[in-house]
């Protein structure tokens, strides 16, 4: 054997020879000897005697052959081979897809029949299903929202508020291209959500002008008079709602990429808004702006408002009115009666928690399966046993593809579907379309069912859920200092969530896996006596496994080089070959079993630190509640297993936390908080500049309060849970959007203190005037998220509608949530703050009374 290495190494080489200087010129030489062909390789000489060659083909068997299987890949049953391609990042999926295909098809055009490409994991095909669904949703927002300006301003001036819409997407898209960002779902579903708000300006800018031309100015003079006395109103509430979001910029980590493009989008569109309103609508409407007759009538009657006794003013409005001026002069009824209503809504919902979630549970498109083993297995074995459990899953009802890989674990690099270190196959699960198969959660639960009691192997199915992965729903990391410490709580841990606790599945550790391997030990000296050593007792023995590797050479035919091994046939390659090996050595051909014992010993498996601790984890999946059909909450799980371990004497050296979703959802937590506390702080700044009252500004952040607890009111009603990343991004956008409201009543309640009016009469005056632009922006807002809320995808160009579409699930709790808290806190708005704003001078008054002195109306200024 060592004769055969060294001769193929000395004669497959390139020898440089140096350089030969004739005088006349300078010429290097060198001395080629590379295997090119398969027959340079048969013709090499190992020995000659007596004018006899021996050649390698004499000896040996020679033949291009591939290695050994070590993994096994079928499509739907049938072998085959797979190309995995991932776009690189910034660049557009959809057009790398169409290059793909339509290379792959200008490839195989000569392909024989009996070849077939077949494409599965499209994530093009759902993209663009997306973008789909969001466009349809922005149109039928847009529809909608035109549909209630139409009937509350009439054609013309709601064409007048449309041009907002338009023209701020055209210039957020132009600043977003010039950014260098690319659209995607995010940006997408923030222009849903800012279809009904990018209108309030523009609502509050032509409301205005049309009733003041209702009062007689003429256009110039209306919309001159608009951008006036509406200027910092609308700049004030715009730039609130942009201190909402410009915090969540700053969130860190894989969430913070995946949901800053929301707040990114919305302040480009609200600048853009913005703009629309205070420059190209004045303008725009000093030269075609109008009020329409069925309109003028209405409008006539709110300017009683303005002068007149406003008690008297007809309609909803007038019936608005008079409500509140019986409860103006009851502020603390109507304060106690506000408390107990947000406070019951509390109680409520803490009495019926639905419960607290990472992300969003989506409809599964993809499953993965894991098939996991324990032994020794061969590669004929595993791809027995996956491809038993591959025909289990094709015959379920809704499964379109099925790739399998048999063979050592294959790491996707996917978070979610991570696998354990006992993997011997991996299945790919394609679904139908949505429109043509069953619920994805009953297909997942269906096929869970049919895999469970599978003898000797233990299959996970896990749908690998959209949007930032975290792994399985619950896991818990052990590190320590003490090893075996570390492998006893984690026996411990893992045997109680097997037995006592209820709920979850396809649970695993990292503890090290059984398993034998061979070890050989060498007698160095009995060795030494027969003239060899341990490394030459090693490449022998590599005659019996994969193969002694002698040389290496490059073929015409191939781009890389082709190994060179030396191996006994196929008969020979077993473990009692082992005992039977005969060496070569300077004595002669000896039995390796003189100085070479086998013994089998335990397989070693990895081993993972972290800060430079020993460490261990056990993961777990929660299982679908039978009761209610939906998955058990992770959150609760995690909170009664940490019940129990609180309770437990675990060794101190070892460390035991909860990882993955948990730790995510805590930090996300935490980072929604701080940038709660940093947009009202911002707010407050606006506000204080704006009004110049603590009072007015105090006052109109409580919209705040009263929003959150409008959307804990309508999780109560849509049995919704709350989701940290989802609901509690729709908390934070609300606290920018509800204050508008408060904005535009206390700027004209400030205003007409100014023009003398006792703070009574301001205050009814004010609810009067600024309830038609506080319904409609409310309004506007509710349907433009409507269509997400309620699961419902209108489709204009192709003519139909999906109900419960698996898209919108992402949006519907964001959506739900700002629909509730805007509506909740409108509703309050409109009676509490004018009740507040008069309260001052109400219980003045009263007080003035108590103290036997007449009652004096006094008109304070706004610093007060």
């Amino acid at each position: 054997h060592q004769e055969l290495l060294t001769i193929v190494s000395l004669n497959n080489r390139l020898v440089p020879s140096g350089e030969l200087d004739t005088g006349q010129g300078r010429f290097a030489v060198k001395v080629p000897g590379l295997f090119e062909t398969r027959q340079d390789v048969l013709e090499l000489p190992i020995k000659a005697s007596e004018g006899s060659v021996v050649t390698l083909s004499d000896v040996a068997t020679i033949r291009r052959t591939f290695k050994d299987a070590e993994e096994y890949a079928r499509f739907n049953g049938r072998p085959a081979i797979a190309i995995e391609i991932t776009k690189r990042i910034g660049s557009n999926i959809i057009e790398t897809t169409e290059k793909t295909r339509a290379l792959v098809d200008e490839l195989s055009a000569d392909w024989p029949e009996t070849i077939r490409v077949d494409y599965m994991l499209d994530q093009s095909n759902w993209i663009k299903g997306t973008l789909n669904y969001l466009q349809a949703a922005i149109l039928t927002a847009v529809l909608l929202v035109m549909i209630v300006v139409v009937a509350a301003l009439g054609l013309r001036s709601a064409l007048m508020v449309g041009i907002a819409i338009p023209t701020s997407f055209m210039a957020a898209f132009f600043v977003l291209a010039s950014s260098g960002f690319t659209i995607n779902m995010m940006i997408m579903f923030g222009l849903v959500l800012s279809v009904g708000i990018l209108v309030d300006a523009s609502i509050v800018m032509v409301e205005y002008a049309d009733r003041k031309m209702a009062e007689g100015l003429t256009r110039v003079d209306a919309y001159t008079l608009a951008a006036r006395r509406m200027f910092w109103p609308i700049v004030s509430s715009t730039a609130t709602t942009l201190a909402a979001f410009l915090p969540m910029l700053l969130w860190p980590g894989v969430i913070g990429k995946f949901m800053g493009y929301l707040p990114i989008t919305l302040i480009f569109v609200l600048s853009a808004s913005l703009v629309t309103a205070l420059i190209f609508l004045p303008v725009l409407g000093s030269l075609a702006g109008g009020t329409e007759a069925r309109n003028v009538k209405a409008l006539k009657q709110l300017s009683g408002t303005e002068a007149g006794d406003v008690r008297t003013i007809p309609g909803f409005t007038g019936w608005y009115i008079r409500i509140l001026d019986r409860l103006i002069y009851h502020p603390v009824q109507v304060i106690a009666v506000a408390l107990v209503i947000l406070g019951s809504v509390v109680f409520i919902f803490i009495q019926n928690n639905p419960g607290v979630q990472f992300f969003v549970d989506t409809e599964p498109r993809y499953l993965v399966g894991q098939v996991s083993a324990r032994g020794n297995l061969s590669a004929q074995e595993t791809s027995d046993i996956v491809r038993t459990v591959e025909e289990i899953i094709r015959e379920v009802d809704g499964v379109l593809h099925v790739m399998s890989y048999a063979g050592p674990s294959r790491s996707t690099g996917d978070r979610e579907t991570q696998q354990p270190l006992d993997t011997i196959g991996t299945l790919h699960i394609e679904l139908l379309p949505y429109e043509e198969r069953r619920s994805g959660f009953v297909i997942h639960e269906e096929l869970r069912e049919r895999v469970k009691n599978l003898p000797g192997i233990n299959v996970e199915i896990i749908n690998r859920r959209d949007g930032p992965s975290s792994g399985k729903d619950v896991q818990i990391e052990l590190t320590s200092t003490d090893y075996e410490a570390m492998i006893e709580a984690t026996a411990f841990i893992r045997e109680h969530l097997d037995k006592n606790v209820a709920g979850i599945i396809d649970i695993e550790d990292t503890r090290p896996l059984p398993g034998v391997e061979w070890e050989l030990d060498v007698d160095r000296e009995k060795a030494g006596r027969f003239g060899t050593d341990v490394s030459s007792i090693g490449a022998f023995v590599q005659l019996v496994t994969t193969g002694a590797l002698i040389g290496e050479y490059r073929p015409h035919d191939a781009d890389e080089e082709v190994e060179i091994r030396v191996r006994f046939p196929h008969e020979y390659r077993n473990i009692n070959q082992l005992d039977q090996l005969r060496i070569t050595t300077p004595t002669g051909s000896v039995p390796i079993s003189n100085f070479v014992t086998r013994r089998p010993t335990p397989r070693i498996s990895s081993i993972e630190r972290i800060d430079g601790l020993r460490r261990m984890e056990i993961k777990a999946n929660t299982a679908l509640d039978p009761a209610t059909g939906k998955k058990i909450l992770a959150d609760d799980k995690v909170g009664e297993i940490s019940a129990w371990l609180d309770q437990q004497d675990i060794n101190p050296l070892v460390r035991v936390r909860f990882r993955g979703a948990n730790e995510e959802q805590a930090d996300a937590q935490e980072f929604l908080f701080k940038a709660m506390l940093g947009a009202l702080f911002l707010m407050f700044v606006i506000l204080l500049t704006q009004f110049n009252s603590f009072y007015h500004s105090i006052l109109t952040l409580s919209t705040v309060v009263m929003s959150t607890v409008g959307v804990l009111a309508g999780m109560i009603i849509t049995g919704q849970t709350f989701s940290v990343i989802m609901t509690g991004t729709g908390i934070v956008a609300l606290a920018g959007i509800v204050v508008n409201n408060s904005i535009v009543l206390i700027d004209t309640y400030q205003r007409l203190l100014r023009d003398g009016l006792n703070q009574v009469e301001a205050a009814l005056r004010t609810a009067g005037q600024r309830l038609r632009p506080i319904l409609l922006t409310t309004i506007t807002t509710v349907c433009g998220l409507m269509p997400m809320a309620v699961q419902v995808n209108i489709n204009f160009f192709e003519r139909d509608i999906v109900l419960g579409d698996p898209i919108s699930i992402w949006w519907t709790q964001m959506a739900t949530a700002i629909i509730f808290g805007l509506g909740f806190s409108t509703m309050l708005t409109l009676v509490l703050v004018p009740v507040l704003l008069a309260a001052p001078a109400v219980w003045r008054n009263r007080h003035t009374e108590r103290m036997g002195k007449p009652a004096t109306e006094t008109t304070p200024t706004p610093a007060e």
